[in-house]
């Protein structure tokens, strides 16, 4: 029995601007359903449009990908292609498929405004195919240069789409695609198309804008002999209002959310669930996430993505994950830290940055606060103080005897004892910071000493 070829899925933004949250369903929708079949994830940057791409972006767009933690298994630039671009064009112009056309913007805008004055849609009309070799001659003779259209076959296509399921347009109603523009330059299609069959792409997920693209890539495709991946089309990510997402105008750029110290698996989330018949709940790794995708679980409205949840998807998110999901990190921001201390202060974390925060009050030195009236108690507690080695356990017998010795209980047991030790009217149970401090650094706090 052959086995089927391991899935190949792709992600080709272009690299214009700084991508969002939009841009990162996509991305993530089709770095997860590779990872979880075992398949592989291509970055290709579409980048044919020289005067908007900028290699900054491809590098930052690269970095987004990296904090999400899906780094792509490929990357290719379009712009690095081109030979089989124009050989693709020469066999369309080789076979009939491929035509050049004359008109300007203005006289197709003109057309366009007639047609729809006569209640017509604004199809393109297919003068260009009735010019004789002597037309095409004169109009160059004129200075005009063609662009290229490709001829719709006017047939219904048809394709089970993973998120809509069962779809079909009727390329009559279409105008023919310019693939190439008079100045030899290729629009989206044709190297989107080039491309899918050359990398050998099983898969495209991406935006339900795409939907009526997809016909015209069917019948390219097939031009070209090839067979079409499976398609699907998800909803798109809105702002609450509403509103769309662009990057021309930064909406909720990656960028800016890893600034502001949100969680990549907090946006992955939000990213990939909101919209879906999935929770959107807190997971430990991208791994849990993929198993949550079900393309047929898509809903088919727009999906309104609200950055007001994110601070709070953060926060549960960081307190759930293990010590190994952090370690690294943890590393990186130059702290020694234990898993004892992770699992201490992981419940009191609003971003990841507190943790140095906790690490340094836990660490020391820690300016002591004036006990004030007391003082006598503290040093109470202190002589109670058991014995090193410490375990989570020892809080218990040690705040059984201070309450005993200094006669207190409540809050008058409690609250000056965590500020001696911590500074902070609230935070992380003592009974697990106290193993973390050591008991010589306890002591001497709790002496009022810098420590």
């Amino acid at each position: 029995m052959p086995y089927a070829p391991a899935p190949v899925f792709r992600f080709a933004p272009s690299p214009t601007g700084f991508i969002h949250v939009g841009n990162a369903r996509t991305a993530l929708l089709n770095a997860l359903l590779a990872r979880r079949a075992g398949g592989t994830f291509v970055l290709r940057f579409d980048d044919t449009d020289l005067a908007r791409s900028r290699a900054e972006y491809a590098d930052a767009i690269a970095q987004d990908l990296a904090w999400l933690g899906i780094p792509p298994d490929q990357v290719a630039h379009q712009s690095a292609r081109l030979p089989l671009y124009a050989a693709a064009a020469e066999r369309l112009k080789a076979q009939g498929s491929l035509y050049p056309a004359y008109e300007s913007e203005d006289e197709l805008d003109l057309k366009r405004g007639l047609q729809r004055a006569r209640g017509l849609p604004p199809v393109y009309d297919r003068a260009a195919l009735a010019l004789t070799d002597a037309d095409r001659a004169r109009l160059e003779a004129e200075g005009r240069k063609p662009h290229w259209r490709f001829k719709l076959d006017q047939r219904v296509v048809a394709w089970d789409d993973g998120v809509r399921g069962p779809q079909q347009v009727d390329t009559a109603s279409l105008s023919d695609p310019v693939l190439v523009r008079a100045d030899g330059t290729y629009l989206y299609t044709l190297p989107s198309v080039v491309d899918d069959l050359e990398m050998g792409v099983t898969d495209v997920v991406r935006g339900e804008d795409h939907v009526t693209n997809t016909a015209v890539q069917i019948e390219i495709i097939q031009a070209l002999g090839g067979t079409a991946p499976r398609f699907a089309h998800h909803n798109l990510l809105t702002l609450p209002n509403g509103e769309g997402l662009s990057k021309r105008l930064g909406h909720l750029s990656l960028r800016a959310l890893r600034e502001a110290g949100q969680e990549a698996l907090a946006v992955a989330a939000l990213a990939v669930l909101v919209g879906t018949s999935e929770a959107v709940v807190p997971v430990e790794s991208l791994d849990v996430l993929a198993g949550k995708i079900a393309l047929d679980h898509i809903s088919r409205a727009p999906a309104r993505f609200d950055p007001d949840d994110l601070p709070q998807l953060t926060a549960r998110t960081l307190h759930h994950l293990p010590f190994a999901a952090v370690e690294a990190r943890l590393k990186a921001a130059g702290l020694a830290a234990t898993e004892a201390f992770w699992l201490a202060v992981r419940g009191n974390l609003a971003t990841f940055a507190d943790a140095a925060e906790w690490w340094a009050i836990c660490t020391g030195p820690l300016v002591p606060a004036d006990a004030g009236d007391d003082a006598a108690f503290l040093a109470a507690a202190a002589a109670c103080l058991p014995p090193e080695p410490w375990d989570p356990g020892t809080y218990k017998t040690w705040i059984a005897q201070a309450k005993q010795a200094g006669g207190r209980s409540g809050r008058a047991l409690f609250h000056p004892i965590r500020l001696a030790l911590t500074g902070r009217e609230t935070g992380p149970e003592l009974a697990a910071l106290l193993p973390v401090m050591g008991r010589a650094r306890v002591e001497g706090r709790l002496a009022g000493k810098l420590a």
